[in-house]
């Protein structure tokens, strides 16, 4: 059984693709907080629900988080300004766990309007499935992106 404990959120342009996500991740025994959107309306906004989930992972109240905006471009920029979130926009499979297990991704962003039912569940298992390897070629260039985040560089 998975204890894994998942964030996830979108906009209008992802709430189609999350709402068919919910119950492939509940079936495969993630424990799911949702951010939101809760209801379709066009004229929401992603970082209202992207940020929020973005602390969630940073504060690790959450392992780990998936945000859906239209192309996933706007979640990762949203999610990219909270610190100790690292988060990329993922389209195929090998940046899926690669992201994870080489760089310590834990936020994954898709684009509700360009990635398929099928390959988002690919890519989000991948995700969610990959292990940080922590190598000290890895830790070191965390630690680098990590001091950026407390001193501006």
């Amino acid at each position: 059984m998975n204890t894994m404990n998942v964030g996830i959120a979108c906009d209008h342009g992802g709430f189609e693709l999350k709402n068919i996500l919910l119950p492939f991740l509940l079936a495969h025994n993630f424990e799911i907080k949702d951010f939101g959107a809760f209801e379709l309306n066009s004229a929401d906004d992603f970082p209202d629900f992207v940020i929020p989930l973005a602390k969630a992972v940073a504060q690790k109240n959450v392992d780990r988080g998936i945000a859906i905006c239209g192309s996933g471009v706007g979640a990762a920029v949203a999610a990219n300004k909270i610190a100790g979130v690292r988060a990329a926009l993922i389209n195929e499979h090998f940046s899926a766990h690669q992201g994870v297990e080489d760089d310590d991704m834990n936020l994954i962003c898709l684009g509700g309007r360009v990635t398929g039912f099928a390959a988002a569940e690919e890519l989000i298992m991948a995700f969610l499935n990959a292990n940080y390897r922590g190598e000290e070629r890895f830790e070191r260039r965390l630690q680098k992106i990590k001091a950026l985040e407390t001193d501006n560089g």
